[in-house]
């Protein structure tokens, strides 16, 4: 067993280990594949490496499949419940025919609808954590939380989280009900999360940060060195920073750190992801594969000091990367 640190997530009594699995790209995403081909009896298998190795932490989202990602990882945990660290997310609305809707639906009465599908497909009476996947613009915030807040009371949810909105509404969320994580998208190559105070807020409100895609949707690893790398039906090739000149422009700094992960002895997904972890938040890196798990589990031990820590905020300073996130 993997004596992987484990930190304290928000200052509500929940603990966790400083790196989580993202599960997302193990299974299709409304018909696409997320990052390339997933084949389910490794993913499986890659879920108990995880908690071999000290990463008891599991995201899902209903979003995922629709369904299909927290049904995998419901057959992955059978029987193993009390080992795992359950997080899940609800939002993006799901009709009662499995469809995604794609508009947000954060309404009260959605609220347990959502949950109670949630924990049927994980094969569970309760979740660890609980996240508002993104923001319904025509339901207030605090109506969605005082919702999520009951099903804390009934045992359903232990803790509740958000997912990619404003410090404005984290703090009048937090006013409702404490929330205990914020996830949101933080990498070398994302940095909106510091340039829009979000950081400074969730450090202020106590709530733990959970970085989501820290290696920059894979691109940090230094695999992608053309547009066609990525699979037809791969969803990266839809985002405006991968495409046309802005993937060549991001490719340059990827390149700036390939060569400094190498004088480190490392590969670049290692770098990118201390430096995240060296933020002083939990990352959830994703992967389909137990190799790609243990190279990530390694980088949690790594040390980056301050010059090296300077040297990366040189070559990828706040604001750097070329095109949108969406």
């Amino acid at each position: 067993m993997s004596t992987i640190k484990r930190v304290a997530l928000g200052s509500q009594g929940l603990e966790v280990p400083i790196e989580g699995l993202g599960c997302m790209g193990m299974t299709t995403l409304a018909g696409m594949n997320v990052y390339g081909t997933a084949d389910e009896a490794e993913s499986i298998a890659t879920i108990h490496r995880a908690r071999e190795l000290g990463v008891d932490l599991l995201d899902t989202a209903d979003l995922y499949g629709p369904m299909l990602n927290e049904r995998l990882v419901g057959k992955a945990i059978a029987g193993q419940r009390q080992h795992y660290l359950l997080a899940s997310k609800f939002g993006y609305e799901i009709d009662d025919n499995e469809t995604l809707t794609w508009n947000f639906n954060g309404r009260p009465e959605y609220v347990h609808k959502a949950v109670e599908r949630s924990l049927q497909n994980l094969g569970t009476d309760y979740l660890d954590l609980y996240y508002l996947h993104r923001l319904d613009p025509n339901t207030p915030i605090e109506d969605t939380v005082g919702a999520m807040s009951r099903l804390v009371e009934e045992g359903k949810v232990r803790y509740i989280g958000l997912s990619e909105v404003s410090a404005d509404i984290l703090r009048r969320a937090h006013l409702v009900h404490p929330i205990t994580a914020l996830q949101t998208e933080y990498s070398l190559f994302d940095r909106r999360a510091e340039e829009e105070e979000i950081l400074q807020t969730v450090r202020e409100l106590g709530i733990g940060f959970v970085a989501y895609s820290p290696l920059g949707r894979g691109f940090l690893s230094g695999d992608i060195k053309t547009p066609d790398d990525f699979e037809a039906t791969d969803v990266r090739r839809q985002l405006p920073r991968y495409q046309g000149e802005n993937f060549y422009q991001n490719l340059a700094l990827v390149e700036r750190i390939q060569a400094l992960a190498g004088a480190k002895g490392v590969s670049p997904a290692q770098l990118a992801l201390a430096w995240v972890l060296a933020q002083g938040v939990v990352a959830i890196p994703g992967t389909k594969r137990r190799k790609y798990l243990e190279q990530n589990v390694a980088a949690a031990s790594l040390t980056l000091s301050p010059a090296e820590l300077a040297e990366l905020e040189a070559i990828m300073p706040v604001g750097s990367t070329a095109g949108a996130a969406y």
